[in-house]
């Protein structure tokens, strides 16, 4: 199960509003408790190839995130990205691109009235979904 906090929710969906057309996406780090991820802190970054159909992310963007993550001692938990137009679930491309199968990948759909948010954990090809729980908390739990 990942938890992540109505704030954060509402600051990834916030993020991928203002990124349209194109697909946004960002970073997610928490902690580890009794087998769940929790959602600590966000990352919103910049999708680099300005595209609504991919996304990719500065290296080092994507550096300073980790070593500010190590900084705050939380782990890196996965990213997140919206998909404008279509479901939240792994494109093709997304799954092909899943790396690490310990990652959570959250996508943000955007294609009806209110956006839903989805994650999965993708390894050998496959794309699973996670329980996902919104936390009115602000701490995730």
């Amino acid at each position: 199960m990942i938890i992540i906090s109505r704030r954060d929710f509402d600051s990834i969906s916030l993020h991928a509003s203002q990124s349209l057309p194109n697909e946004a996406c960002g970073l997610i780090a928490g902690t580890y408790e009794n087998g769940m991820k929790i959602i600590r802190k966000v990352y919103l970054l910049e999708n680099k190839d300005l595209s609504p159909e991919h996304f990719s992310i500065e290296p080092r963007r994507q550096l300073a995130c980790i070593k500010d993550m190590r900084t705050l001692n939380l782990s890196p938990l996965g990213n997140f990205h919206s998909h404008p137009s279509t479901p939240a679930r792994p494109s093709e491309e997304d799954i092909r691109l899943a790396l690490d199968p310990k990652a959570s990948y959250l996508i943000m759909s955007l294609m009806e009235d209110e956006p839903v948010l989805k994650s999965f954990s993708i390894a050998n090809g496959q794309a699973v979904q996670e329980e996902l729980e919104i936390s009115e908390s602000e701490k995730g739990l």
